[in-house]
């Protein structure tokens, strides 16, 4: 550790309002959590190329902070408003470790010192909802770290942090064309916005009364201890599957994963209607694709999946399925909770894409036609979900991550279900 440094930041406003419709379906989630866990905390790092020299990242750093309210933003409570309220922050300080690499690669440094910064919860009401800290590497920075909390940013927001990163090192002017969240909430309490807002739970009421439940026709059984097991696989041959089926028929890559696990999932649970909730990113507005927030809210997909249907026209209607639950993915969680009360629950399976370039641009150009590599990633006491799937980022291969009930789908079912996908997309490639 060579020391701290300070940011001092003065932004264009200050002001205080009602949270937006994505800060609001985080901050319930946060309220499950006992106070200060961490599990909503967002590690990031970024690399310093060329020849920045401190004061340069340390500029950066204010320009970062002044350009994104929701950076400089804290949640706290309000008797006025009958609940949680954002207040921006126009000017103030943020402490920045300085690190010594001694020998380390700064990159896999900062990603060390990142998961640190982030495996402390934030005081969200008087803490900057980001922390900080620049590996030095011959009296030079090197790697930034960062610890955000996802009141402040999803998973989209750290790539349109990551493509400003070399303007704002570069002093480049960039223009200022997204809405702050203060501007986002007003919009959603705007007449318009109710009415977005009603138009989406409506279709989230018709999609809740088709859908089946439970979620598996069959009791559980035993489950395992921890109950709750997650497996990845890394395939290669999957990707190269995936991206032909696409090209073929039309549709995204994400369709056809998607096609594909409804598929199994229908014989899975012996259901001939397949729903799941999709984790929306909500960037789909053009105006809303820079901005540094959260704007992730849950998304409703049901699709019916007969026997021996044929994997085109599943992966077909998953494609249209997915783009309604995204067009109606924004509307106020509280409206929603009133809504899933009066109508039973939503959905206990999930799919999310965390991909950003929706493809794998650095995917080997023939593949081998290997299986892919089968490994553990986590298991845990309780989930919030009886079947999650998650498309990782990686860009040279594809990652699948499945989630699953043992109770319900035991560990070699499990490995079975991400074998299974990978089968049926490379078989259905190779036809």
């Amino acid at each position: 550790m060579i020391g701290p440094a300070t940011v001092e930041f003065t932004g264009a406003r200050s002001g205080q309002g009602p949270l937006t419709w994505g800060q609001r379906a985080i901050w319930r989630l946060t309220e499950w959590l006992p106070p200060g866990d961490p599990y909503f905390n967002m590690p990031w790092a970024l690399p310093v190329h060329g020849k920045p020299d401190l004061p340069a990242v340390l500029a950066a750093l204010t320009r970062l902070l002044e350009r994104h309210e929701s950076l400089r933003t804290n949640w706290v409570p309000d008797a006025a408003q009958a609940g949680m309220v954002q207040r921006v922050t126009g000017q103030g300080r943020l402490t920045v470790e300085l690190v010594d690499a001694a020998g380390s690669r700064p990159r896999v440094l900062a990603g060390e010192i990142a998961a640190e910064l982030a495996a402390k919860g934030f005081d969200y009401a008087d803490e900057l909802p980001v922390r900080c800290a620049v590996v030095m590497d011959g009296g030079r920075p090197r790697a930034v770290a960062f610890a955000f909390t996802h009141l402040a940013v999803d998973g989209r927001a750290l790539d349109v942090i990551a493509g400003e990163w070399p303007r704002l090192l570069s002093g480049e002017p960039l223009p200022q064309d997204a809405p702050q969240p203060l501007d986002l909430a007003a919009e959603e309490r705007s007449p318009e916005g109710a009415a977005r807002g009603e138009r989406a739970l409506r279709y989230w009421r018709a999609a809740l009364e088709r859908m089946p439940r439970p979620l598996f026709a069959a009791p559980p059984g035993v489950p395992e201890e921890p109950r709750f097991v997650k497996l990845g696989m890394e395939s290669a041959a999957l990707g190269a599957a995936a991206t032909g089926l696409a090209a073929r028929w039309g549709v995204s890559t994400s369709s056809v994963l998607l096609g594909a696990y409804a598929t199994l999932l229908s014989r899975l649970t012996g259901r001939g209607t397949v729903a799941l909730q999709l984790i929306v990113g909500n960037r789909h507005d053009p105006r809303l694709a820079p901005m540094v927030a959260t704007l992730v809210q849950d998304g409703i997909f049901v699709l019916d999946v007969a026997p021996g249907q044929p994997l085109a026209e599943v992966v077909r209607g998953a494609n249209r399925g997915v783009l309604a639950a995204y067009r109606h993915a924004r509307y106020d969680p509280a409206a929603q909770r009133a809504l899933i009360e009066e109508t039973g629950p939503p959905p206990t399976a999930y799919f999310n894409d965390v991909r950003v370039a929706g493809g794998w641009p650095n995917l080997p150009q023939n593949p081998p036609a290997t299986p892919g590599r089968i490994f553990p990633v986590g298991a845990w006491p309780e989930v919030d979900a009886e079947v999650f799937c998650t498309a990782g980022p990686a860009t040279h291969t594809c990652r699948l991550d499945l989630l699953a009930d043992t109770a319900l789908l035991p560990r070699e079912a499990i490995e079975a279900t991400l074998r299974e996908v990978e089968m049926l997309l490379v078989s259905e490639e190779n036809t």
